[in-house]
């Protein structure tokens, strides 16, 4: 059974104001949007534009070499097989397949296929077997689709020993590499099947004959994943449906688009915005080998096939941005390009400025989150606004920006317009909670609305504008430090690539600003001339940083935003270090201790063994004790004692 065949998602009359997305808004929403589920998306696709290409995966990033195409046909088809294959090994509604891919067709199988048969459960590939068995099992996966060759992560050996950690895991599905010579499969263990036995289903509906509703759950997404216990936020299938309509809508994506997806496919932003939206259109969506944006030769190669696969728009972070303004065009034709769009983290102004001057592209910003589906705000094509600026809401949401209280948290104080704050959200595409009801309960105000923890303004235009993220904030002294304000002074030093300014602890002050960044290539500049230049440029006194220190890469997240808390981590550590050469001073013959951080918002220094280090702990366990994080002075064991822990 399925839902009456729908057109596919087409925009309207272009949005350049509020007024726009207002009028949009003039339909009732069950009227704009009557499609229930992921799953009618991709009949309704397919019944469009059949033939046409829906998917493009490149093998390599040569541009001369061939793709490997599948047309919105072909693509249903496998969704069918791969969810009746599903339903065939018990997968129903309530049961979560997790999937576990690089950059692969495949992928829009276990994703789509998955949602159709049960909730899809993607996963970080970068993250320790320990903290994939746990998401896992708090999901109750049942099914583990995984790639069959060990890339540069390990993906089949990962798998196989998974099967031992997760209890209710009952079958794992190989995905076998595109470059696979035939008969090359291995031997396959019990429980472990060929994903291509979903050949041997029907490819023309599903067997389950399963009436998605919008409010069944389609997708287990884990939020962040680099530290502490694992969150996993619930989307239905209306939230995902909506994300992919208002994408449409907001940036008038069309059939005749063509745009590379290099987002990895377990972030929310790669298979959302990036990916259903424009399967829901008509467009055709590029991967770029199975390293997807992590590939160097994707970046460096990225302008030739823009021009070889005639792109209409450009998506990726400002990390990823960054790296292309270092590549050359070396004469690629890139204006089939209409639109440059970015998110997940702020863009600097001189980083937006040096793209448009180099390829005359220029970027708008969007804001999206897990807990929205992956989408908030945008910045539709054809609307110049400065960096920061996010855009204007989806229609049907609702946007407030509030006061912070004392404790840096949402208060219910509306603040008007130009006043900055918490921004907070209601809207279609709001998550079902998290698994855990108490990390439910954290994550919305009282009244029942979603606590972003970013915070920004309100314009006379109705655009949001962003300044960072409540936890990022420097509190010195009582002064709330905003880092933006410290990184886009230092970001337009013309040897700077990425900076961010961080708070380092000090005994006085609580937290100082300070900031870390990388240079362009083949450039050369003193710390010290970066903290003049920095220092020239920030106002407030308060702001400006102690230092700038020159790293060689910047610490970024599996979907490359810039990792703010290794380097708070970093700093902490360059703090207490100082601290501890200076009581080493005192005593020029004791061998210096070691100073390593010992996870969140601790330090340990170690203290060799001799005559004088009980004096020594004794003397920095003083020094350190007035600094605002927890520091552990231990002696290392003396030569040929046990170690211990």
């Amino acid at each position: 059974m399925r839902h009456p065949l729908q057109p596919p998602f087409a925009p309207g009359p272009p949005v350049r104001s509020l007024q726009d997305v207002e009028r949009i808004e003039a339909r009732p929403l069950a009227e704009a949007l009557p499609v229930q589920s992921t799953y009618e998306i991709f009949v309704n696709s397919a019944h469009a534009f059949g033939n046409k290409t829906a998917l493009t995966f490149l093998p390599t990033a040569d541009p001369s070499a061939e793709p490997i195409r599948w047309s919105y046909a072909q693509l249903l088809t496998g969704i069918h097989q791969t969810a009746n294959l599903l339903h065939h090994l018990g997968v129903g509604p309530e049961d979560a397949v997790a999937v576990l891919l690089p950059g692969c067709l495949e992928y829009h199988l276990a994703l789509w296929g998955g949602e159709a048969a049960g909730i899809v459960q993607p996963l970080n590939p970068m993250l320790t077997d320990e903290k994939i068995a746990a998401m896992m099992t708090l999901a109750r996966a049942k099914v583990l689709i995984a790639y069959g060759g060990e890339g540069d992560l390990g993906y089949w050996s990962k798998a196989l020993r998974l099967r031992a950690l997760v209890p209710t895991l009952t079958t794992v599905l190989r995905v076998a590499p595109h470059d696979e010579a035939p008969g090359a499969a291995p031997a396959l263990p019990a429980g472990v099947l060929d994903l291509a036995a979903r050949h041997q289903h029907p490819g023309d509906h599903l067997a389950s004959g399963r009436r998605i509703a919008a409010s069944d759950i389609a997708a287990y997404f884990h939020t962040g994943g680099t530290t502490g216990a694992p969150k996993l936020a619930r989307h239905s299938h209306g939230a995902q449906v909506f994300t992919a309509w208002g994408s449409v809508q907001m940036q008038g994506i069309r059939p005749e688009d063509v745009g590379i997806n290099g987002y990895p496919l377990f972030h929310v932003a790669g298979v959302l915005p990036g990916s259903l939206a424009a399967l829901s259109a008509g467009v055709e969506t590029i991967i770029p080998t199975t390293g997807l944006f992590r590939n160097r030769e994707v970046i460096a190669n990225y302008w030739r096939l823009v021009e070889r696969y005639r792109c209409t728009y450009l998506s990726a972070v400002p990390t990823v941005l960054a790296a292309l303004a270092n590549v050359p065009l070396d004469g690629a034709d890139i204006s089939t390009l209409r639109y440059c769009r970015t998110g997940a983290a702020i863009l600097a102004p001189e980083l937006a400025a040096r793209f448009e001057r180099l390829f005359n592209l220029r970027i708008h910003e969007s804001l999206g989150m897990t807990e929205m589906a992956g989408i908030s705000t945008i910045t539709p094509p054809g609307v110049n606004a400065p960096a920061g600026c996010v855009g204007w809401r989806l229609p049907y949401t609702q946007l407030r920006v509030v006061a912070l209280d004392a404790q840096g948290n949402a208060s219910d104080q509306d603040l008007p317009p130009g006043q900055p704050g918490m921004v907070l959200f209601q809207s279609p595409n709001l998550f079902s909670g998290f698994l855990d009801a108490a990390d439910t309960a954290k994550a919305f105000t009282a009244d029942g609305w979603l606590a972003t923890g970013d915070l920004g303004f309100v314009d006379d235009q109705g655009r949001l504008h962003l300044s960072g993220r409540s936890k990022d904030l420097i509190i010195r002294s009582g002064h709330n430090i905003d880092p933006k304000v410290i990184e886009d002074a230092l970001g337009a030093h013309p040897a700077v690539q990425l900076c961010a300014a961080v708070g380092a602890p000090d005994a006085y002050a609580g937290e100082l600003p300070v900031v870390y960044a990388t240079l362009r290539p083949g450039v050369q500049v003193t710390e010290a001339e970066l903290t003049a230049f920095t220092a020239e440029r920030v106002d407030e006194a308060v702001a400006r940083p102690r230092w700038v220190q020159v790293i060689e890469t910047m610490p970024v997240t599996n979907v490359g935003k810039i990792y703010k808390p290794e380097l708070r981590q970093r700093a902490a550590c360059h703090t207490v270090q100082a601290l501890v050469d200076g009581v080493c001073t005192e005593a020029p013959g004791s061998p210096r201790p070691q100073v390593q951080p010992e996870g969140d918002n601790a330090v340990r220094v170690t203290v060799a063994p001799g005559p004088d280090a009980d004096a020594l702990q004794a003397r920095l366990r003083e020094v350190l004790a007035p600094l605002p994080l927890t520091v552990r002075v231990t002696a290392a064991p003396a030569a040929g004692s046990p170690q211990t822990a």
